[in-house]
């Protein structure tokens, strides 16, 4: 099972499995490296339970206590050698789908804001020319009717 954490509770450090796209891991949950010893993991879990235990925190209390639950989820995972082996193969797994997801859709660069060297100006089509025609005339249509209705109520 692959967690992952709130972003509310801090991204910690970059891990060399995490990809930008992957959700937050238990390690960066515990704000740990993915190489992290038995003994680094409890004092990350030690400090980071003072700051989002219920009876500890600002938090309010139902933020604290699933922050504080997601916390323990991801000691608890990565405390044991075996569950952390298995949630490591999952991670290293999910990296390799997103990796070849990604290679299968290329990202296509961007078109140029810039204009092309050597590009000419085409002259406007007779379409072109009406469209703008009737959006003047419109334009003019709209001006002498609003000064009409305003001579008639006098306040011109």
């Amino acid at each position: 099972m692959i967690f992952l954490g709130s972003p509310s509770l801090g991204s910690g450090p970059v891990t060399s499995l995490q990809l930008p796209s992957l959700p937050a891991s238990y390690y960066a949950l515990l704000e740990v490296a993915p190489e992290a010893t038995t003994e680094e993991l409890r004092q990350a879990f030690r400090t980071l339970s003072k700051r989002y235990h219920p009876d500890t925190t600002s938090l309010p209390p139902v933020e604290a206590a699933a922050a504080f639950q997601q916390l323990q989820q991801g000691y608890g995972v990565l405390s044991d050698p075996l569950s952390r082996q298995r949630y490591d193969a999952e991670l290293l797994a999910l990296r390799q789908m997103l990796l070849a997801q990604a290679s299968l859709w290329p990202s296509s660069p961007l078109p140029s804001a810039r204009p092309v060297q050597g590009a000419t100006r085409r002259p406007l089509s007779g379409g072109e020319w009406l469209a703008l025609l009737l959006l003047g005339g419109t334009l003019l249509l709209s001006l002498a009717l609003g000064l009409g209705l305003a001579w008639l109520r006098g306040e011109v």
